[in-house]
């Protein structure tokens, strides 16, 4: 791990402590060469997931995309970055547990979905809008009504 505010390859580890239920390590670390602290976060990656599309192509999971939607779904409404990564931890463990090497964009949709609904309501009405792709006013009440 650099250091960064001098940029020297090596630290040492000064503490580590479980986080958001155990599913990533908080690590304390200080440069050997200037003595900057800093805190870092280890957690699980999904590795070797494939996602197929609805137009029936296959992509490897990139983490990114739900990242992205997230954001754009809690524009402006209360999560932190803490919020977020546990968000993103619940929403990957769920994934995993299908236990699939490959997994459906709409499986992965619908557990992002069940995820920010049980967190925020607007942020799943936004996030169901573009993911469901509401085609008209219609629609989006429905699924207001349903909340």
């Amino acid at each position: 791990m650099k250091c960064p505010n001098c940029s020297h390859e090596e630290t040492k580890v000064l503490d580590s402590r479980p986080a958001q239920d155990g599913m990533v390590i908080r690590r304390r670390r200080e440069c050997i060469k200037c003595g900057f602290r800093f805190s870092t976060h280890e957690e699980m990656e999904i590795l070797d997931l494939t996602v197929v599309k609805r137009d029936g192509t296959r992509q490897p999971y990139m983490r990114e995309k739900i990242e992205n939607g997230i954001h754009k779904a809690f524009e402006k409404r209360p999560l932190n970055r803490e919020g977020f990564l546990e968000l993103m931890s619940t929403i990957e463990q769920d994934i995993q547990r299908t236990n699939k090497e490959e997994i459906t964009s709409k499986d992965i949709g619908n557990i992002v979905m069940k995820r920010i609904k049980a967190r925020d309501q607007v942020a799943y009405i936004r996030f169901a809008s573009v993911y469901r792709k509401f085609a008209d006013v219609e629609e989006f009440v429905r699924e207001a009504k349903k909340l």
